[in-house]
């Protein structure tokens, strides 16, 4: 079982190129947001639209309760609704901190980082569309009817520096059996150089699929780099 993780952890180091954060930003296929009637038991309701042959075909996102919390930070209670045409499946909610005015919902079918085209995979964020705003990033996997959170991380890129989560299949099939992925976070380094900068991973995760749902499990220790390399902003970006 050691052996087995200490490749896990190779694969992840020495197999996956980090991709920028800003690539990874512009290659997100928004869905089409739409502002509806404000509902008696919410304070703003916003629609995703997705294909409407997808076996989701839109969320209606009810926010349900705002307020600062004891130290005036705006906490913002979700109530997410989804839909197959006029059938809601499932709902869940979400609490989010640190709510920004202007903020927009998003959504994508598939695996992320990958031209797989998993369609019981579905991305939904959160945030303000501007550099240098954190992100809110959630991950589902639908599968009858059965809705899952599997995953959720804050994403932020600000003039080519960030932070994300990369996700990594080993897998070619469509349908996912195990996954991976792990925090990676590109900042300025503590030094003269302007564009000399700090790469990190940390909190590689393993994901396996146990019947309809995802298992996960922490391979690093948590909140702690284990890999950490210093380079400039260009050979950052010319990385495959």
């Amino acid at each position: 079982m050691k052996t087995h993780i200490c490749f896990i952890l190779f694969l992840l180091m020495g197999c996956q190129k980090p991709k920028p954060a800003l690539q990874i930003a512009s290659k997100t296929t928004k869905a089409k947001i739409e502002a509806i009637a404000v509902k008696e038991n919410s304070l703003r309701t916003d629609t995703i639209i997705f294909d409407k042959n997808a076996a989701i075909t839109h969320v209606l996102i009810h926010l349900t309760e705002q307020k600062p919390d004891k130290d005036s930070i705006i906490e913002s209670k979700f109530r997410l609704d989804f839909y197959k045409n006029k059938n809601k499946i499932t709902s869940k909610k979400i609490t989010i901190k640190g709510y920004e005015k202007g903020s927009e919902w998003s959504g994508s079918y598939g695996f992320p980082d990958s031209s797989q085209n998993n369609p019981s995979f579905i991305k939904i964020d959160f945030g303000y569309p501007a550099c240098g705003y954190t992100f809110e990033n959630y991950l589902y996997y639908l599968k009858n009817n059965d809705l899952q959170l599997v995953h959720q991380w804050q994403s932020m890129s600000d003039s080519g520096w960030g932070n994300w989560t990369k996700f990594l299949s080993l897998e070619s099939k469509n349908d996912l059996e195990i996954f991976y992925c792990k925090s990676v976070s590109f900042e300025p380094a503590d030094d003269d150089s302007e564009d000399s900068g700090i790469l990190t991973y940390s909190d590689s995760i393993s994901f396996s699929l146990i019947g309809n749902h995802w298992k996960k499990k922490l391979l690093s220790p948590k909140d702690k780099p284990y890999f950490e390399k210093k380079m400039s902003l260009n050979e950052f970006y010319k990385q495959d």
